[in-house]
């Protein structure tokens, strides 16, 4: 999630939680959590806001490049509003991320 300014910032063991978990975000506070126990039945739809388009063109990029398969590439979804840009991947276990900025171009 560099692309977007987001690393990991703090993990959790089952030990101390109950479940593992991971804690990602930007300027040393995480402020998005993973966590479970690798149990879900059904993929999940994961969005992650993007300061900028040309971010999320980066997520895209990086993303296809770890191995991830187009879900969609990046470009305005004006059937969400006007400025809706975003980007979508499928991931390897098939969970759908995506990048979106809702800022004008």
């Amino acid at each position: 999630m560099l692309p977007l300014g987001y690393s990991l910032i703090m993990e959790a063991t089952a030990q101390a939680t109950g479940m593992p978990a991971a804690g990602f975000g930007s300027g040393g506070k995480p402020d998005f959590w993973i966590g479970g126990e690798g149990m879900v039945d059904k993929p999940l739809h994961i969005a992650i806001a993007a300061k900028d388009r040309a971010s999320v063109e980066a997520f895209y990029r990086a993303a296809l490049a770890a191995g991830g398969k187009d879900n969609g590439p990046p470009g305005v979804r004006s059937h969400y509003h006007p400025n809706y840009y975003g980007a979508f991947v499928f991931d390897p276990d098939g969970h759908n991320i995506e990048a979106v900025c809702h800022k004008p171009g």
